[in-house]
């Protein structure tokens, strides 16, 4: 069922009534009016909405997240109906279903890899499993869900076909994306991580060619370096690209990461600009807040960011990177995507219209949705 993300409001003449005075008209429309400008940005005041989106009285915040793991690392999990209602709460009607595709030990007290270096952090398709469950037993028509599959080990192609088996028998149709996979991921290295190689991604082949002939996007978590070495893994994502051009590929962060928090942003900017030139389906995820913590909280990067991305405004989706573990609640959702979505403030009206109203998630999934246009300025008057 596809929902419009901003549904339309009821016209004030059937509230009324025909019997009703026009002065009693006027001033619910007023009401109604007031009440629009007078929400709080990121309190889902996205389902009151006219024909157009207006970004003066309407919130910034993302109505799509193309990047939540309704699964955490390691330990309890938000229950899968109380993070639709954060999602509902926070006007988002779309989003993605990740699990998280690398497990901490079922007998490790962490939630969190960082707390325990040394303990494997490793593939495993339970999460996803256990997602997609959920996502049968409940059904919600809005927000509108892709389950994503997050379990292939690709620096070990040989274990994915199994895995592909799987997901086809046991949730026949349901899996529409893939990821967020880990070709090279340096927060892991003390988690017994272990990086793709250039030989391992030639081994996809298989398994890209099914995701292909599907029209599965393919986000993968890709750094692009560290502070010492800023390329260091960018031949990685590079080898990717060229070997899978007809893929649809999803790059997490923009390869940015805690290790790569001083790269100068017109390097990180022309590098990307480059990639997206050469390679027509790869697509930036702008998810996570440590891309505002690190960059985007100057207003000048944040500016010079937005204008990129207003030179690509088909090439980009929003999402938190939020992790839903049991220590976590509804406020700690909502304030990562604000945070994350500050970034639409500074966005031209297309880019804001594609990027923010979901219309870039929508063609990546041939979903019929489609995004409100945005409401054109009005000249000032004197």
């Amino acid at each position: 069922m596809n929902v419009s993300p901003t549904p339309r409001r009821p016209r004030m003449a059937a509230a009324v009534g025909r019997y009703a005075r026009k002065r009693f008209t006027i001033a619910v429309a007023a009401l109604a009016a007031a009440s629009v400008a007078a929400t709080p940005v990121g309190a889902g005041s996205a389902s009151v909405a006219a024909d157009c989106f207006d970004r003066r009285t309407q919130p910034y915040t993302s109505q799509v997240d193309g990047h939540l793991h309704f699964r955490p690392f390691g330990g309890k999990a938000i229950p899968f109906d109380e993070v639709v209602s954060y999602l509902r709460k926070s006007g988002v009607h779309h989003a993605n279903v990740f699990g998280i595709g690398q497990k901490l030990p079922a007998d490790s007290a962490c939630t969190y890899y960082l707390d325990c270096p040394g303990t494997p952090v490793l593939p495993s398709i339970k999460n996803d499993v256990v997602n997609g469950e959920n996502y049968v037993g409940s059904r919600p028509a809005d927000p509108h869900l892709t389950l994503s599959m997050t379990s292939f080990d690709v620096a070990n192609p040989e274990s994915i076909p199994a895995d592909l088996a799987m997901y086809d028998e046991e949730f026949p149709g349901q899996f529409r994306w893939g990821g967020e996979l880990n070709v090279v991921k340096a927060a892991l290295f003390h988690n017994h991580h272990e990086p793709a190689t250039p030989e391992d991604i030639d081994e996809w082949a298989d398994f890209m060619a099914v995701l292909e002939e599907r029209n599965i996007p393919l986000t993968l978590h890709s750094d692009l370096g560290n502070d010492q070495e800023p390329t260091k893994y960018l031949h990685l994502l590079e080898r990717v690209l060229d070997r899978y051009p007809r893929n649809k590929i999803v790059w997490a962060h923009m390869g940015l990461s805690k290790e790569l928090a001083t790269m100068a942003p017109h390097s990180h900017i022309t590098i990307t600009k480059r990639l997206l030139d050469e390679h027509p389906n790869l697509t930036l995820d702008l998810s996570w807040r440590v891309l505002h913590d690190q960059y985007f909280t100057k207003p000048q990067v944040r500016r010079l960011y937005a204008r990129f991305l207003d030179a690509y405004p088909s090439r980009a989706i929003p999402g938190t990177d939020f992790v839903a573990s049991a220590d976590k609640n509804y406020a700690v959702y909502k304030q990562e995507l604000e945070v994350t979505s500050r970034i639409n403030k500074d966005l031209g009206d297309e880019a804001f219209r594609r990027i923010a109203l979901g219309q870039n998630y929508f063609d990546l999934l041939r979903l019929k949705d489609r995004a409100p246009v945005v409401c054109a300025a009005r000249p000032a008057t004197s």
